[in-house]
């Protein structure tokens, strides 16, 4: 399978998994609206996505799938099925005590994310984050699998999983919740049980996958077997590689704790409207940083371990231009166009105009900085693969400490809006360093053509969004009915489709070319 064939397969299947997603956020909006409640399940349901985000997509991944990688390659199969077991041994254990200790540890941990909260919506976060702990232990195993069918080069599996979370809480929204209702019980409860199947399920389906390849892993029980285990050198380079990774996805993570407790001593809904921008933002960093990340990192990895510098600068090239050519437009329309974006999507049932103003204005916050939020997808395994975590863990504390400055001077002025654009300015400047430090070091060598490509990528930009800002101002879209936004929203994608790739094709990009490269 091609690069982009398999980039392309991770990203067809990560939009199903982001239209589902959305389908969710409409129901939770329509349902729910904006209130204390729905800061509470925001807050609530961040905790294990925090920590699922740390140590499984997170640390664990950048630190596995490399090792594994690296194994695969010099040592064979054989050897390789003795790794798996090993990780999976130590990683089932610690995942255990990790969960009993969340659960006990709930109120803590939502104080430490949202001590503005209100005395009804803390308690409700507590409960809450006690139902779905656990869902950081089935999220960790299923990053587990992923890493190992990535390695194998089976993107379907992965990719497609988590769209059983999604149908799992829209089942809950649309059968649970009212049935919580009837039984007088808080219908936003119903989400937290939503989500607890969402992760039974998907951890459920990594076991065929794996078994199909004979690589599902045997996980030790009993002392003697979990400390062989621990003991193997294999696992113990995961764990060294770890330590770092873990400073520098926490430092990431820190940061979205910071401004989660920052929202939360804003104005009541601010966590929401913070939330709901989070999501419309993560389709184009998923559809275009993650897919890429998924595809690059295993076989960056490769490159490096057959020392071939030339396949391993090659692909951050390939990556980054496609970088360009897909998230500058995308950046631009959040900027212009978030409005009738968040109006026809959300603009239901309990959420209010208002609602749609703020969230807009968070939107337009990460537009600022999605080019580096996607580019940092793909610059990051660049080092990941030569097994150099400590850069980028340098960089990202440093970014921190950027970032958060721009809070104190920034949210006075904007609010929660500020929350989104300093992330968005920290990406930027973590992109640049990641690849200024690529550069430098020799290991990614920009190929010819990179001015004149990125002059047409710009001049398709700005065609599109002089359109995009045109459809925006010149319709109320708060006026129109349903239809009409959906009509009007469905046209000015079109527009933009058929403005921007018809200037780069007319400015003489091979867009064929690039994707087959």
């Amino acid at each position: 399978m091609s690069l982009f064939k398999a980039a392309s397969t991770v990203s067809l299947l990560t939009l199903a998994s982001r239209i589902t997603g959305l389908v969710r956020d409409l129901l939770m909006a329509s349902a729910f609206g904006v209130s204390g409640l729905t800061d509470a399940f925001n807050v609530a349901f961040r905790i294990p996505n925090l920590l699922r985000r740390l140590f499984a997509e997170g640390a664990f991944s950048q630190a596995f799938v490399p090792v594994l990688a690296r194994s695969k390659a010099a040592n064979g199969d054989d050897a390789t099925r003795l790794l798996i077991d090993a990780v999976a041994t130590v990683l089932t254990w610690v995942l255990v005590l990790t969960c009993i200790v969340g659960v006990v540890a709930a109120p803590l941990l939502v104080w430490l994310l949202a001590s503005g909260l209100d005395e009804r919506s803390f308690d409700a976060a507590v409960l809450m984050t006690r139902w779905m702990f656990p869902y950081i232990g089935c999220m960790s195993l299923v990053a587990f699998a992923a890493g190992i069918l990535n390695t194998w080069r089976h993107f379907i599996v992965p990719a497609a999983t988590p769209v059983l979370l999604n149908v799992a809480m829209i089942a809950a929204a649309l059968v649970g919740a009212p049935w919580f209702a009837r039984m007088g019980v808080e219908p936003i409860y119903a989400m937290a049980a939503g989500v607890m199947l969402g992760g039974v399920l998907q951890l459920a389906v990594q076991v065929p996958a794996l078994k199909r390849l004979g690589l599902l892993p045997r996980i030790g029980v009993g002392w003697s077997r979990v400390r062989t285990a621990w003991a193997d050198p294999g696992v113990r380079q995961v764990l060294t590689l770890m330590l770092p990774a873990l400073l520098g996805v926490g430092v990431a993570q820190l940061s979205l704790l910071i401004n989660t407790q920052i929202a939360s001593h804003l104005a009541a809904g601010s966590v929401t409207w913070v939330w709901y921008a989070d999501r419309l933002m993560e389709f184009p960093t998923a559809l275009l940083g993650v897919a890429l990340g998924v595809v690059l990192t295993p076989q960056l990895a490769a490159a490096r371990a057959a020392n071939d510098d030339a396949r391993y600068s090659a692909m951050l090239d390939w990556g980054l231009r496609l970088v360009v050519v897909l998230a500058l437009p995308c950046a631009a329309a959040l900027l212009v166009f978030a409005t009738p974006l968040i109006a026809t999507l959300f603009f239901h049932g309990k959420f209010a105009s208002e609602d749609v103003a703020r969230v807009a204005l968070a939107l337009a916050g990460y537009g600022v900085g999605l080019v580096g939020l996607v580019a940092v997808k793909v610059l990051a395994p660049g080092y990941y693969a030569s097994l150099d975590i400590r850069t980028p863990v340098k960089i990202a504390i440093a970014v921190l400490v950027v970032t958060q400055l721009l809070n104190l001077v920034l949210v006075p002025q904007l609010q929660h809006a500020a929350l989104t654009l300093s992330i968005a300015l920290g990406a930027l400047l973590n992109a640049s360093w990641l690849l200024v430090g690529l550069i430098r070091r020799g290991s990614y060598k920009p190929q010819a053509g990179w001015g004149v490509f990125g002059a047409q990528a710009v001049g398709a930009t700005l065609l599109m969004s002089a359109f995009l800002s045109w459809a925006s101002e010149h319709f109320d879209w708060l006026a129109m009915n349903a239809w009409q936004r959906v009509g009007g929203l469905s046209l000015g994608i079109a527009g933009a489709v058929l403005i921007y790739f018809g200037a780069l094709t007319l400015a003489g990009v091979k867009l064929r070319q690039l994707v087959r490269r």
